[in-house]
């Protein structure tokens, strides 16, 4: 029955993967022991900068050092990444340890394919050090499946020097009081309706709305997992959202002003706010030296504190013949020394509070907002049916903002859709 889920999830043309894809090899199939009689355990992930695939080798070799036993080989699957890991999954392929995204933990701990981690946890690995909601994140029904290797939540960046201009002083604390400072911050110079600076930058995807339901009521899905984003409560949530974009027009949408995304839009001064990601920060410390800007905590909603947390986890296949070798892999990656080498540079954050510490992030003038902001995140997931659910979501928000229909009639149609797929899928 489990291999049967597996093999819905993955699809036919999943499973033809694996010999099209650049960096990936073909002969991948679990630790085992190498010439010199080493243990040998089998690392898969996704590819990554420069910069962090060289802290990530700075890694492994000290872990190698510390553990002379023990080899690690080190596999970047360069494209469809769990596609590819399903499929292999399914034919006994897979590496002993993988990158596992938190939008997907739910659907992959459901096929059983993952080894529990309780039993291998000792007391100096001090579970209590991590944030507790990146923790959750890979534990069902009080099992742990995996740690979170890093994270990042959303904080707001704001120009400085827009802000001065403007009169306003720090940032705003409510989303009510969001929507008045994009209004000043808004920029119409010739005034034909398309401002050339928008006060605040948009995002229309559910993983960017979804974490502003919970402070309403509301919810991404319900509790038999089925979509429930079209409720009252959820719809008060997203109405700010449009009365910002088609009343005020003070928010844009990146495709408004020419851009890709957030980062960009903020950067070429196009917007004066964008709620992004901690990866936002070196983008424009590399492409926009000279922009002056800062960070801070989402302003509240309804009340509340509220962001979300994107986190990815080392997780240990349960098919692994070297279990005891790649646990020792999985914490030595994810505990503090191994951890604070990882996320050194501020590419990544780390998950556990001490590491945060120990680098300095938590006073980190455009750090300790994401730092801040873990304690009482919301991870990106929401379920199995997640993915279904998103694509609906997003493909009937966007007609939303842009006023083809109403925001209820929009919800409740992507609701329905998703819900029917989920039915037709089971």
């Amino acid at each position: 029955m489990k291999i049967n889920k597996m093999l819905a999830a993955v699809g036919v043309s999943g499973m033809l993967l694996g010999t099209a894809l650049v960096g990936c090899s073909s002969d991948s199939s679990g630790g085992g022991e190498n010439e010199d009689g080493k243990t040998v355990v089998e690392l898969a992930g996704w590819g990554s900068s420069p910069e962090e695939e060289k802290l990530l080798k700075e890694t492994i070799a000290s872990f190698e050092e510390k553990h002379p036993d023990i080899e690690v080989k080190h596999e970047v699957i360069a494209d469809q990444y769990m596609d590819v890991t399903k499929t292999r999954l399914v034919g006994g392929e897979a590496a002993d340890v993988f990158y596992l995204d938190a939008l997907e933990a739910p659907s992959l701990i459901d096929t059983g394919v993952l080894e529990p981690l309780d039993e291998y946890v000792t007391e100096d690995f001090d579970v209590e050090d991590f944030e507790e909601p990146l923790l959750n994140a890979f534990k069902i029904d009080g099992t742990q499946y995996g740690f979170p290797k890093d994270f990042s939540t959303l904080s707001l960046f704001y120009n400085e020097s827009a802000f001065e201009e403007a009169g306003l002083e720090g940032p705003p604390e409510t989303w009510e009081e969001l929507g008045e400072y994009a209004q000043k911050l808004t920029v119409d110079e010739d005034g034909d309706g398309q401002p050339e600076r928008f006060g605040l930058g948009l995002s229309k995807e559910l993983a960017r709305q979804f974490y502003k339901f919970q402070p309403y009521g509301g919810q991404v899905v319900d509790d038999n997992g089925k979509a429930a984003f079209a409720s009252e409560e959820a719809i008060a949530s997203l109405k700010p959202v449009i009365e910002m974009y088609q009343e005020d027009q003070s928010a844009g949408l990146p495709s408004d002003v020419g851009t890709d995304w957030g980062g960009d839009m903020f950067g070429q001064g196009k917007a004066a706010m964008v709620i992004e990601g901690n990866w936002t920060i070196p983008f424009l410390e590399d492409n926009f030296s000279d922009l002056n800007f800062t960070t801070a905590e989402l302003p509240t909603i309804n009340g509340e504190k509220a962001t979300a947390a994107f986190t990815v986890a080392y997780v240990m296949n349960k098919q692994s013949e070297v279990k005891e070798a790649s646990w020792e892999l999985i914490s030595y990656l994810t505990g503090k020394e191994g951890m604070e080498t990882w996320t050194s540079k501020g590419f990544a954050l780390p998950t556990r509070k001490s590491v945060a510490e120990e680098l300095g992030y938590d006073e980190d003038p455009l750090r300790q907002s994401f730092v801040e902001g873990a304690s009482y995140a919301q991870p990106w997931q929401a379920g199995k049916n997640l993915p279904t659910i998103m694509t609906n979501f997003d493909n009937q928000f966007i007609s939303a903002l842009l006023g083809e229909q109403t925001l209820e009639e929009a919800l409740q149609k992507a609701q329905e859709t998703a819900n029917k797929e989920i039915e037709s899928s089971n």
